[in-house]
């Protein structure tokens, strides 16, 4: 065991590579991997793993369906009782991005015991509790391993109504596209694992990391909301993509409207780009076209920037945007009500952004 005591100072990020969604395997290198897995006939699993949506469903009857999900990763901030809540509202996100409410959930644990000492571990459980507590539901234990790099997360339980149930690729051509959080999370961690973070940023950091997307499952019922899903660690562009080819479509934003973080231009200007920008961008951008006017570094830095815990990603059809914008206005999302594009015919290019 480590001799160090507990309140020696610790940095978690500097114990991992990767940093939060942003160790996620790569889209390319996913598809590798999954490429022939053949989930089999199972008449009641409702989604699988076809659609690369965020959770799977299963139907237990005609009036409730079982929401599964399992997410986890590296630290993305170096407190580890903050890194706990970071990683169980993230974990939370999927099961309210199908238009659900979570009921359990238990704890995913690896620790390097030789490097960290338990009781920081014990820190992370309690922010991953508090976070649980906030949505109403148990941790109700979990699974520990010793590890090379510290990582955490949750395995959570849910249910919907099927009537509720909202995929990822469901989108229709015309579909109006909002997104409830800004962007820039990635380069903000990013400059946090580098020691380049602003100590006026970091209140507003930890609390949309921190923020439950709870709204989505106030979202699941309205008629007209067609797909919805929730921006992580492929970027908006990679969950987007998703989105459209998934449902046979193009999706076309305006970047001028795309949410950011308040404190962006100055991290732009720091270039703390998170190495999964990189692989993201190799993976996606065939696929994306930037129009004219459209500032083609910057670009690059935002529509793939690894989110944690980002905002949801909605497909809605014109007659039911009022319908959304109130619900959004009301739980706090006034600022995100406005679209920031929609949805064509599918195009040669999948993602078209014009300035």
């Amino acid at each position: 065991m480590t001799n160090a005591t507990e309140n020696t100072p610790y940095r978690l990020t500097q114990y991992a590579r990767g940093a939060g969604c942003g160790c996620k395997i790569a889209p390319l290198v996913l598809d590798e991997i999954l490429k022939g897995q053949m989930a089999g006939s199972y008449p009641d699993l409702l989604v699988g793993n076809q659609s690369h949506d965020d959770a799977a469903v299963y139907l237990l009857n005609p009036e409730e369906a079982l929401i599964s999900t399992t997410d986890f990763f590296t630290p993305v901030v170096n407190d580890p009782y903050m890194f706990g809540k970071v990683a169980a509202a993230n974990a939370l996100s999927d099961v309210y991005a199908m238009g659900g409410t979570p009921l359990m959930a238990l704890a995913v644990l690896g620790w390097p015991v030789e490097k960290l000492p338990a009781a920081l571990a014990n820190r992370v459980m309690e922010g991953a509790r508090e976070l649980c507590l906030e949505a109403g539901i148990p941790l109700a234990g979990g699974h520990s391993i010793d590890a090379p790099e510290p990582f955490f997360g949750l395995s959570v339980n849910g249910r919907v109504k099927p009537a509720h149930l909202v995929r990822n690729n469901t989108a229709r051509e015309g579909d109006l596209i909002l997104l409830t959080k800004p962007l820039g999370v990635g380069l903000l961690t990013t400059a946090a694992k580098r020691e380049q973070l602003r100590p006026e940023d970091e209140a507003g950091l930890y609390a949309q990391l921190t923020r439950l997307n709870s709204v989505g499952a106030l979202l699941g019922p309205v008629k007209g909301l067609n797909a919805m899903t929730d921006v992580t660690g492929f970027g908006l562009a990679g969950h987007l993509l998703e989105m459209a080819e998934g449902s046979g479509l193009s999706a076309k934003i305006q970047y001028s409207r795309l949410p950011r973080v308040e404190s962006l231009a100055y991290y732009l200007s720091k270039q703390t780009i998170p190495d999964a920008t990189f692989r993201n961008w190799k993976s996606m951008h065939e696929k994306i076209q930037l129009g004219a006017g459209v500032d083609a570094m910057e670009a690059f830095q935002l529509l793939p920037d690894p989110q944690t815990n980002g905002g949801m990603l909605l497909a809605v059809a014109p007659h039911a945007l009022k319908d959304v914008q109130e619900i959004l206005s009301a739980n706090g999302y006034a600022a995100f009500t406005e679209p920031i594009g929609h949805f064509t015919a599918a195009q040669e290019k999948r993602l078209l952004v014009n300035a």
